[in-house]
């Protein structure tokens, strides 16, 4: 959900500024009680209407351990999600989920695909029961 326009919210300082109370230019202009009250005391203690912010402010739990997560994947390329997050708990005293450290790792364009060390065998499934029935079968 988006904040009301600055339009809108300044339409409602001039209502308030005419004489209406804050309900009263709430309804005029359209929004409820509850946001044009909050609408005012938001003016009276500051002087503006301004929305707050809206979202993207949760602190980025491992910033402080950037520069040594980044270095241990240097050393060592071949580390798991888990082994890493094991790492951290134990010499760095950090707890976090998996999620977090895999979205920190994603921010610095890290990545954590395991690779085959050989090519897969373009042959088909090799197992007896794999085929089709062929000439002196019984199944059929």
């Amino acid at each position: 959900m988006r904040p009301y326009s600055g339009d809108l919210r300044g339409l409602f300082c001039r209502y308030l500024d005419g004489g209406h109370s804050a309900r009263s230019a709430g309804r005029v202009v359209g929004v409820s009680a509850s946001t044009a009250v909050k609408w005012a005391q938001r003016r009276r203690a500051t002087g503006a209407v301004d929305p707050g912010k809206v979202g993207g402010h949760k602190p980025v739990l491992l910033e402080g351990e950037r520069d040594w997560l980044l270095a241990r994947i240097e050393q060592k390329k071949d580390l798991t999600l888990h082994e890493l997050l094991a790492e951290l708990r134990e010499e760095r005293g950090v707890v976090v989920c998996c999620d977090t450290l895999w979205r920190f790792l994603r921010r610095h364009d890290k990545t954590y695909k395991k690779r085959r060390s050989s090519r897969r065998s373009k042959t088909g499934p090799m197992s007896p029961g794999a085929g089709t029935a062929g000439v002196g079968s019984s199944a059929g």
